[in-house]
């Protein structure tokens, strides 16, 4: 619905959905966040959007590039749709600045820039 083909030839030939509902650094959390950050394909973040900063901070500190680009999808698939990019640096500050609110997935990879949206900031 964002015009993000999360798979696309000669980019990305994978993509893992999880759910960012809980911080990395919670004892909680069951998602292995250093293999993710290994990862050359696409990330998928489902209730993730107040947890972002963390998250992007984990990813960065597992080894992937702080200039990943990424794309919030506020309310994706509803006449309020609309996308918010950033990059894995930027991100904590561009979800204060643009005001992102849940619902938003969130996709993370090259991808991103493979679709139409705002230049990355």
């Amino acid at each position: 619905a964002a015009g993000i083909p999360v798979t696309h030839r000669g980019v990305a030939h994978e993509f893992t959905v999880v759910s960012g509902h809980v911080a990395p650094d919670d004892p909680r959390s069951l998602v292995d966040w250093a293999s993710l950050a290994k990862l050359t394909g696409t990330l998928v973040i489902l209730m993730g959007v107040d947890k972002i900063g963390k998250i992007a901070e984990a990813l960065v500190a597992h080894g992937k590039d702080p200039g990943t680009p990424l794309a919030l999808v506020q309310e994706g698939t509803t006449a309020a749709q609309r996308r918010v990019d950033a990059t894995l640096a930027t991100v904590a500050e561009v979800v204060r600045t643009e005001d992102v609110r849940p619902p938003a997935v969130i996709v993370i990879g090259p991808v991103v820039a493979e679709g139409p949206g705002k230049p990355l900031r």
